[in-house]
């Protein structure tokens, strides 16, 4: 059967609900070989699948695993998910923030996929965080912090976690109906009451375009709601990267920072805006939602106390600034592969990242800037260097203060929201 599907989507045919669901059993119970299922989503990435096959694909992966209950804990339950990009730590914030403000938070995220970073990866430079809880702990957890990160369980989607790891390797990222149903496949999963979508556009974000970004973020909304949960969109800017720090536990120092109250403007702006809450901002500011973090990191086994650790035989050089001016071009992408190279991301699944290396932003579009004045921070284990050095060096341009025009002044944080 799986040869007919294969050449049914290779010929651009729509695939039945029947056909979908036969391809997502068969991923996993191995009828389906692993250069069939890189075909198939070659196939998908050239050819689409229309909202009726998108939706199929979701359904067939959550239904074909285990759903998380909550039965007996009192919700809302809420969840936020992020399509990726540089510097992105907002979910180590904003989980215990929704906690502090009373919700539960279940959280099921994901590994890095090339140049942007993932939140378990961040999560496990803090020594001994374990993001492979089984369902107990997790409702141990939820009990105690109001909030875990934890990665996907066996049995929860556990199609995307084989399709997830071969996105990443087929080059097939990028794939609306893809993205759509990895996402939801894992949230339909986590028994919520509301989702909230952070859909990045920009060089840093697979989606380079607004109307890229848009067309994502509708996707999502529609069948989110269609699937019964509450879902909202945030078009937000990856033309350069959040806050400062671009790597693991550089990030985790910065959200710490965060939940502290202090932390970058823009980081804690985004949070905020993405809670959807009146009191977060006030809540931010008073430090409270560390507490929560702070359970819900013992909860998940991690040692913050040892997080020094993870920069053991980190050196840190500076890269500055060439000529005075105006930073103009401060971009997401060049920095992100700058971080990727020194180790702090992965090619492929089985990679491991180092968790101390990557990259501190100290300026932004828009910042006046001094001829030698550093631009970054470059954290690295000696490997890569040079070819990091030369990526942050492309990142930035200085312009003629007189001249910059709009180029050069400060860039909006949210492009939109979709209902």
């Amino acid at each position: 059967m799986i040869d007919d599907i294969l050449r049914a989507k290779r010929a651009g045919e729509r695939l039945s609900d029947a056909a979908i669901l036969a391809f997502v059993t068969g991923v996993l119970d191995g009828s389906v070989s692993r250069p069939q299922a890189a075909a198939w989503l070659a196939f998908a990435f050239v050819r689409g699948l229309d909202d009726g096959e998108a939706i199929a694909l979701t359904r067939a992966m959550t239904d074909t695993g285990d759903k998380l209950d909550w039965s007996g804990i009192d919700g809302p339950f809420v969840d936020k998910h992020s399509t990726g990009g540089v510097g992105d730590k907002v979910s180590l914030v904003l989980a215990p923030l929704w906690a502090e403000l009373g919700w539960k938070v279940p959280m099921i995220s994901g590994r890095g996929l090339g140049h942007t970073g993932g939140t378990l990866d961040k999560l496990e430079a803090i020594p001994g965080y374990r993001t492979d809880l089984d369902t107990a702990a997790l409702r141990r957890a939820l009990l105690d912090a109001g909030c875990f990160i934890n990665g996907q369980t066996a049995t929860l989607a556990p199609a995307d976690r084989i399709l997830y790891a071969l996105r990443n390797e087929t080059q097939t990222v990028e794939c609306i109906p893809l993205i759509v149903a990895s996402i939801l496949s894992k949230k339909l999963a986590e028994g919520l009451d509301r989702l909230v979508l952070d859909v990045k556009v920009g060089t840093g974000a697979f989606m380079k375009t607004p109307a890229e970004a848009r067309r994502l973020a509708e996707a999502l909304v529609r069948v989110g709601n269609g699937a019964g949960v509450e879902t909202r969109a945030f078009l937000t800017d990856m033309e350069q990267p959040l806050g400062q720090a671009c790597g693991n536990a550089l990030e985790v120092h910065e959200s710490i920072a965060c939940l502290k109250g202090g932390g970058p403007e823009d980081l804690r702006a985004l949070t905020v805006a993405l809670s959807g809450h009146p009191d977060a901002a006030a809540v931010l500011a008073s430090g409270r939602a560390y507490e929560r973090f702070e359970r819900m990191v013992a909860a998940h086994g991690g040692d913050l106390g040892a997080l020094a650790a993870s920069h053991a035989g980190v050196q840190v050089e500076e890269v500055c600034a060439p000529r005075p001016g105006v930073l103009t071009r401060c971009d997401a992408w060049d920095i992100g592969r700058a971080a990727f190279v020194l180790g702090a991301g992965r090619l492929r699944a089985e990679d491991t990242v180092h968790p101390g290396v990557g990259v501190t932003v100290l300026h932004k579009i828009g910042d006046s800037i001094e001829e030698g004045q550093p631009l970054a921070l470059l954290h690295h284990a000696g490997r890569g260097v040079e070819h990091a050095r030369a990526q942050l060096s492309a990142a930035f341009v200085v312009g003629d203060p007189s001249s910059s025009g709009t180029a050069g002044a400060p860039r909006a944080l949210l492009h939109g929201t979709v209902e």
